[in-house]
């Protein structure tokens, strides 16, 4: 069976059988701690072949280094630690970091406390519980653009994308689509009521914005782009692209998005 047809689970699978070392014995035995805290955890292979666990967003990513195996928690500087499992990142505002050596013992009780933790905020922090506690409806704000609360992942997006108005909803959705089958591993945020894709080690390369008669997608690297995006930005590296109803070139803005996606984006707001 081709890579690319394996689930997530069974590219896990064959990463750990790949290694065949101390480092996978490590990784399947993390692996193993994950499960056991919660049924519904997802297993999911992102940012260019890493290991993630998800419950209602990711919370954990593992990766095997030459020396080490890291477990990364995404949102690591929230979780309570009382074990003190953490040992690495700790100055970091959202991502802490176990780093696991030859030789080193996992206290599993204090790792599968820490898990819990990292569910139990995902779960409490999700878009969906926060959009249902709030009980509001998005609001269009100047020139009918969604006003959308800042946050990371799918559910935000798709949010954003729902409350478009008129034709731009249909723009919007044909531009995530299209993103997501080009991009496979893309990463996905809300900020400044815009959706924003990235790249894990990469940046974010592209965010779009509904004004009254368009809708404006922009290119954060966008100078790189053969043929160059029409609009020039503030920004010497960025480069825009007005839509207008039933004006969406798919082909061109796929080849676009490629070669966005392959290239240095912005780090602007996380460090991803």
């Amino acid at each position: 069976m081709a890579a690319d047809e394996l689930s997530a689970s069974e590219k896990i699978d064959k990463a750990i059988a790949d290694l065949g070392d101390w480092r996978g014995e490590r990784l399947a035995e993390i692996r193993e701690l994950i499960r056991e805290v919660d049924a519904e955890i997802v297993e999911e292979w992102k940012y260019r072949g890493s290991p993630c666990w998800s419950r209602d967003g990711t919370f954990a990513v593992g990766n095997a280094h030459k020396n080490k195996v890291k477990i990364t928690f995404t949102n690591g500087a929230q979780l309570k630690d009382p074990g003190k499992v953490f040992n690495a990142g700790l100055g970091g505002k959202k991502w802490r970091a176990i780093d696991i050596l030859e030789g080193d013992r996992i206290d599993q009780e204090s790792m599968k406390t820490l898990l819990r933790e990292a569910v139990k905020y995902n779960i409490e922090n999700s878009y969906e519980r926060r959009r249902s506690r709030s009980g509001d409806k998005p609001m269009l704000l100047s020139g009918g653009n969604p006003q959308i609360a800042k946050a990371d992942g799918d559910a935000p997006v798709q949010a954003y994308i729902a409350a478009m108005p008129e034709w731009k909803h249909d723009i919007g959705r044909r531009l995530d689509a299209l993103i997501e089958r080009t991009v496979p591993d893309v990463r996905k945020a809300v900020r400044w009521n815009s959706p924003w894709y990235g790249v894990e080690g990469m940046g974010w390369f592209l965010s779009y914005h509904v004004f009254t008669r368009y809708v404006k997608v922009t290119f954060t690297n966008g100078m790189r782009l053969d043929p160059l995006p029409p609009g020039e930005a503030k920004d010497p590296d960025s480069r825009w692209i007005n839509i207008h109803e039933g004006e969406l070139d798919e082909a061109q803005m796929e080849t676009w998005v490629r070669q966005s996606a392959a290239a240095p984006g912005w780090f602007g707001f996380d460090t991803m």
